[in-house]
């Protein structure tokens, strides 16, 4: 009798869920946003959580939490390399360059500057697939794959990077600062851009936890990773009695890797500078397990998700940045962003195109120099002051 060969993909079937390694939650009872859901972090149950940069957040109580194989998945159809950037390489340098002029001003140390990239999407399009092809192919320590229909969120993550973990009253963070293809060609540049930006956490860790607990553990250590290598810090302290969600959120959001230091001037930098909102990227993907005191928030990098514009078109963006510093060269960091993006986008299947490079510059996708419907971001305010609204 001949063979039967089977196509498991064909079993495959959209459901709501929330995958973070081998741990599977499904099942949604709740959504909730804003201040409720910040509120609800600290009741029971374990949560799904993506919250944006601009510190929208949203969190999906699941009902079943279990650990298992991923299974099938359907197919990834290959993107076609169309690529849209928010900044072109000639914007972003310019943008590098007023940063240093702020630098050299005193307003701000250091600060991130990224772009968003957007790709057309079919509405058939399961990312579910593409959460696949990257755990094959870029595997990482906080990948997460969320899908809660009723709350459009729609995200696969392969983040390196740690922003907290909560266990008990312990509370870590492992800011990402400095990135090159080898060690050896990490500049002094990165390492200083590391240690301002730890000082920058452990002053953050400081609001919410005990006096004299908070530690640097490991300082510029060198993590590899598909592709590059970072150089990682972690840094940790014991929680003061009575702190909630709220007031960690509040300390440490958005996180220190991904604005700058001082970060209030990072902000406003940001603000003035990034033509569009970075939404889930640079925020905060993970869960929280309210009824364990656990959790583990992955800061937004490296990370993928769908959605709709203004006008109905489903499309998928990703975003990558560098962090600039006094010691910057433009033309350095924006070749930064590219090796970011590069081997995640050309995963999508969009060949050796580099990642939204405008006509005439290492060109990758034709297409305009900005992302066509992001609204315009919104003036940089307080965490606590945006779930107030």
């Amino acid at each position: 009798m001949p063979e039967t060969v089977v196509d498991v993909a064909s079993y495959h079937r959209r459901v709501d869920v929330a995958r973070f390694g081998d741990r599977v939650a499904t099942g949604v009872r709740d959504v909730v946003k804003g201040a409720e859901a910040v509120e609800a972090l600290g009741t029971q149950g374990f949560w799904a959580v993506v919250m944006t940069f601009e510190g929208d957040l949203t969190a999906a109580r699941f009902a079943e939490v279990r650990s298992e194989d991923p299974g099938p998945a359907p197919g990834w159809t290959a993107l076609d390399g169309f690529w849209r950037t928010s900044l072109g390489g000639d914007a972003y340098r310019s943008a590098v360059a007023e940063i240093r002029e702020r630098i050299a001003a005193g307003t701000v140390y250091q600060a991130n500057l990224c772009r968003v990239l957007e790709h057309d999407l079919d509405d058939d399009a399961d990312l579910d697939g593409l959460d696949a092809v990257l755990r094959r192919g870029n595997p990482a320590p906080y990948a997460s794959r969320i899908r809660v229909d009723a709350a459009h969120l729609d995200v696969v993550s392969a983040s390196p990077e740690r922003f907290l973990t909560r266990a008990g009253e312990r509370l870590v963070s492992s800011p990402i600062k400095g990135t090159a293809t080898t060690a050896e060609r990490m500049l002094p540049k990165d390492y200083a851009e590391n240690v301002m930006i730890v000082d920058l956490v452990r002053n953050d860790l400081s609001r919410v936890c005990e006096e004299g607990t908070v530690d640097v553990e490991a300082l510029c250590a060198v993590e590899p990773h598909p592709g590059l290598v970072h150089l990682v810090s972690t840094v940790a302290g014991r929680l003061r009695g009575g702190v909630g969600w709220g007031d960690i959120l509040d300390a440490t959001f958005p996180p220190g890797s991904v604005t700058g230091a001082p970060k209030s001037s990072a902000l406003t930098t940001i603000h003035d500078l990034e033509p569009v909102p970075r939404g889930p990227y640079c925020g905060a993907v993970g869960w929280v397990d309210a009824d364990r005191d656990e959790a583990e928030l992955a800061v937004g990098i490296r990370t993928f998700w769908a959605e709709r514009t203004a006008t109905g078109r489903r499309v998928l963006r990703f975003g990558t940045g560098a962090g600039i510093t006094w010691g910057s060269d433009p033309a350095a960091e924006w070749a930064e962003t590219e090796l970011k993006a590069a081997r995640l986008i050309g995963l999508t299947g969009s060949g050796g195109a580099r990642p939204g490079s405008p006509p005439g510059e290492r060109r990758s996708a034709p297409g305009p120099s900005r992302p066509a419907e992001p609204p315009r971001r919104p003036p940089p305010v307080a965490v606590a002051d945006r779930r107030r609204r």
